[in-house]
């Protein structure tokens, strides 16, 4: 996503941020929300960059092309610091280095931003460390908090930020963009409903384990609709030899909610929006059709809850086919 993209696809947060550079009135802390991939950490890192910019733009917008613009999109600058969770969280000792790394100078001016990923992933520790930082900020230092679950921030924490809401990206943007990087129409349109993060769509655009997984979904979504007993059999001969790590599973139950409802889509409105679907298929009423998507999300619940994957899909097998 490059500068142009900002003013387009989140115009509101970019007009905001641009007034704030030009009228010299930078917040001391902010909170990106927002869904994966609408820019959140681009942006942060453009105002990293209008902050140490060297060059004297009349709006305050960084120049891209100066040293330090450079060094941080390329994640050197020593004065620009990311936290990112350590696992499954950011733990306290991650912030009080930071706190650390910020009570001292600045290593080539005065000035300090730090760019915390994934915010709603700390500790209540780690939290309540940062707060007291929020609370007693000196000299131009400038923290960007990043997260997709405002409601797990602190409340206190959200009081000394300004907040700034991330619209999600058009799902023609992803679509455009993934086209033009030589993406078959159909993946495109699928990758944009199954992501809304441009990055994460190309990623598994040039994946060979997600096309393999894209075809074996299929197929396996062609037996259930056809109430085929394959279904049930193809578990054991494929879906487990594929789908072996968690991420991949839920992946699995993703894209078969998508084949669903398109089906129920055109069975409610008749415009064809299916993907690939086969041109032979067994006609399936709109309560099937419900009751089919309920099972898959019921299914996907117990796989969350550690439920054996075999055994989550023979079920969702069964079931689907009895019930259709």
């Amino acid at each position: 996503m490059d500068r142009m993209d900002f003013g387009k696809l989140q115009p509101r947060v970019f007009t905001q941020l641009k007034k704030s550079l030009k009228d010299q009135r930078i917040g001391h802390a902010y909170l990106f929300e927002g869904e994966q991939g609408t820019g959140k950490k681009e942006l942060a890192r453009w105002m990293a960059q209008a902050i140490f910019c060297l060059s004297s733009l009349p709006d305050k917008c960084p120049c891209m092309k100066c040293t330090n613009c450079t060094r941080i999109e390329s994640g050197n600058h020593p004065d620009v610091l990311t936290v990112v969770p350590d696992g499954q969280t950011i733990k306290v000792d991650q912030i009080r280095e930071m706190k650390a790394a910020f009570n001292k100078s600045g290593v080539e001016t005065n000035k300090k931003v730090m760019i915390v990923e994934d915010a709603d992933k700390m500790t209540t520790n780690a939290a309540n460390s940062l707060l007291k930082f929020l609370e007693e900020p000196e000299g131009q230092m400038h923290v960007f908090l990043l997260t997709k679950n405002k409601a797990r921030i602190l409340p206190t924490i959200q009081s000394r930020c300004q907040i700034l809401s991330f619209q999600p990206l058009p799902k023609h943007y992803v679509q455009e963009a993934l086209i033009a990087e030589h993406v078959s129409k159909g993946v495109a349109v699928l990758l944009s409903k199954l992501t809304n993060s441009l990055e994460e769509a190309q990623n598994y655009a040039k994946d060979a384990w997600f096309e393999e997984a894209r075809g074996v979904s299929k197929q396996w979504f062609d037996y259930l609709i056809e109430c085929d007993d394959l279904a049930f059999i193809y578990v054991q001969k494929q879906l487990i030899k594929t789908f072996k790590e968690k991420p991949q599973q839920q992946l699995l139950f993703e894209l078969l909610l998508i084949r669903y409802r398109d089906m129920l889509f055109e069975e409610a409105t008749n415009e064809d929006v299916a993907l690939l679907q086969p041109k032979k298929q067994k006609k399936l009423t709109q309560i099937q059709l419900l009751t089919s998507v309920e099972e898959l999300l019921s299914s996907r619940k117990k796989l969350d809850r550690n439920v054996g994957f075999q055994n989550v899909c023979e079920q969702l097998a069964w079931r689907l086919i009895k019930n259709n």
